[in-house]
């Protein structure tokens, strides 16, 4: 079982920056790693995700803004979000990928504020 922390959320004005970080107890080698978001009132949706490759892909609303990178020797996938906007608020959770397309556990998330 690998478990997940997320951490680097935070309150930032419209326009501000933050890097979130992902944290695997184990490999994330060879898994598809991504970053979703869940807002109050809405179901959770794929933000980023990072094949095992490194080939990236994002939702339509924060190409651009956001870049996932991973560190597969620390275990380790980042999201720089850059310009944040209000309607990136959500609590945001990193989380591996398997063939089946099934996900893993989820971590506790971390918190996105964006308001002035």
């Amino acid at each position: 079982q690998v478990h997940i922390v997320e951490s680097g959320g935070g309150l930032v004005q419209p326009g501000g920056s933050l890097r979130l970080s992902c944290a695997a107890s184990g490999s994330i080698f060879s898994f598809y790693m991504g970053w979703y978001r869940q807002a109050p009132g809405k179901q959770r949706e794929l933000v980023a995700g990072i094949s095992s490759g490194g080939s990236t892909n994002y939702a339509d609303s924060v190409k651009g803004r956001f870049t996932i990178s991973r560190e597969n020797a620390k275990n380790m996938v980042y999201l720089q979000m850059n310009n944040l906007k209000p309607e990136d608020t959500a609590v945001y959770y990193c989380n591996r990928r398997f063939s089946d397309y099934s996900l893993g556990s989820w971590g506790q998330g971390t918190q996105v504020t964006v308001s002035s």
